[in-house]
């Protein structure tokens, strides 16, 4: 049997960093979050080779006494909280007291800091979770921390690091979040020498968004601001006009912390429901302020996750606002012909339309409705005249004439739906609103969105083309000018292989 024993400092504090630090973005992470406490409104981070082999975070806060220099690197030590009590009323971003001991453990650590009232800084070198060296140095007031070769000690957790250049895009992006939950702090990105990212603090969040996201989609969002009795909500709301195939751009803070919680984005979703096409998730921007008895902070080390005290009434108030927002926004444009006068484009509209539905209905309530409509309606196909006069049915729809089935969607791209057998029987009977097929097969009706079908058709070209190197293409003069994120210009580079063919 293995004998029991008490595990050395070095190896508990290896482990537990294990814990804080899981790459380049976790220090980052730590080290402004940290910034941001000390009451910082400027924050440069500099990273090389993504943070692997070099990170420096300088701000501009109220520093560090030079007699808590030391003690900061301890475990657990923090001036966030002193007792269990406090951790119901926090309102700082950490307060674990985990960060910095975590980070020396793991790397080459040194602190240049200086308080206001201080006549010199303090600069003090710690590695591997041992001391090397402290001095008195002259520098600005504020803190900064520079970490050199992270994981040099722990070979097994640095082979599990991407490319730097994947590193370095999740750190753009953090520091993107970063910036969009404190548009009042004004942040610098420096990767590799060249500056990344910069905003100017001036607190407003419409100028962060421009900042990262570009014009188009600022111009195409949506304010709100309201409060409740649970909390208080502001940000943008994208319109349907940029909603996104993930949920990547549903952003959220709560009290300035960027989280992820199946709460708000279920929430955001259910406002959103009936504005969005299937398969489309809302661009938002959303800021929730809410008193810290509400919130449950303590869950996990990264402090990315949130307990609610109250989820089901969050949830429907927030799902309730956002819809109300998006409600009192018109969402299609009024177009009128060239120098027509938009009051000579309104026409009479008959007050009151019920048309039967036309899908399922049975041959006995077919045939009685179409005896009824030519009794009462000379009834003609010529366009001209269905044109000018429209046709009313006041009368209300008897029961056998609604439809009772449920309506789905079927996948229609399945091979057995395209064999050139399944082909033969298909019949289309018509189009509806330029845009929809109809189409029979097999006793059921089809409702095909010819658009859709078009891009099916196109990919399943494109990759065919791909894979036998046929692709043909041409410069697009003028060339069409579009807005991406930092990570998209990353993503943009490293596949351009692929693109240039």
């Amino acid at each position: 049997m293995a004998k029991i024993s008490v595990l050395d400092n070095c190896t508990i504090d290896k482990i537990a960093a294990g814990e804080v630090v899981e790459r380049p973005l976790s220090v980052v992470k730590e080290l402004v979050e940290n910034a941001i406490d000390a009451g910082a409104d400027s924050i440069t981070v500099e990273i090389k080779e993504g943070g692997i082999s070099f990170i420096r975070v300088t701000d501009n806060g109220h520093g560090i006494d030079v007699k808590d220099v030391k003690t900061a690197f301890f475990r657990h030590a923090t001036s966030k909280i002193h007792t269990i009590e406090d951790l119901l009323h926090v309102k700082s971003l950490g307060f674990r007291g985990e960060a910095l001991s975590s980070i020396a453990a793991v790397s080459q650590v040194e602190l240049i800091t200086k308080t206001k009232n201080a006549l010199v800084a303090s600069r003090y070198v710690i590695e591997g979770g041992q001391e090397k060296s402290m001095e008195e140095v002259g520098a600005p007031t504020g803190t900064t921390m520079i970490v050199r070769n992270l994981f040099y000690n722990t070979p097994a957790r640095r082979k599990f690091l991407k490319k730097p250049a994947t590193e370095s895009s999740y750190v753009g992006e953090l520091l993107e979040y970063m910036a969009l939950s404190r548009p009042d702090i004004s942040f610098h990105y420096v990767n590799q020498n060249q500056l990344k990212l910069y905003t100017s603090g001036n607190g407003i969040l419409k100028n962060v968004i421009y900042q990262i996201y570009g014009k188009d989609i600022a111009k195409n969002m949506i304010e709100i601001d309201k409060r409740t009795e649970y909390f208080r909500i502001a940000g943008y709301l994208g319109l349907p006009l940029i909603s996104r195939g993930n949920r990547t751009f549903e952003t959220y803070f709560v009290n300035h912390r960027y989280i992820k919680s199946t709460v708000i984005t279920k929430a955001i979703e259910e406002g959103y429901q009936g504005f969005l096409m299937q398969h489309k998730f809302p661009f938002t921007i959303l800021h929730l302020e809410m008193e810290s008895k509400w919130l449950d902070v303590n869950v996990h080390p990264t402090k990315m996750e949130l307990r609610f005290a109250k989820e089901i009434q969050m949830y429907e108030r927030l799902s309730q606002e956002i819809k109300q927002s998006l409600l009192k926004k018109e969402q299609i444009p009024e177009i009128w012909e060239k120098g027509r006068k938009k009051e000579e484009k309104e026409e009479d509209v008959p007050e009151k339309i019920c048309l039967p539905p036309i899908l399922n209905v049975s041959k006995e309530a077919s045939a009685h409705l179409k005896e009824k409509v030519l009794e009462e309606e000379d009834f003609s196909f010529d366009n001209k005249k269905n044109q000018s006069t429209p046709m009313q049915v006041e009368e209300p729809i008897p029961d056998y004439y609604v439809m009772t089935e449920e309506v789905s969607q079927e996948k229609i791209f399945q091979p057995s739906f395209l064999t050139k057998e399944a082909r033969k029987s298909h019949r289309v009977i018509g189009q509806i609103f330029g845009t929809y097929w109809l189409l029979e097969y097999e006793q059921q009706l089809y409702i095909v969105d010819q658009h859709a079908a078009h891009e099916k058709v196109l990919y399943e070209q494109l990759v065919k083309e791909m894979k036998s190197k046929e692709i043909t293409s041409q410069v697009i003069s003028p060339p069409i000018i579009f807005s991406v994120t930092e990570k998209e210009k990353d993503a943009l580079f490293q596949y351009s292989s692929y693109f240039q063919k």
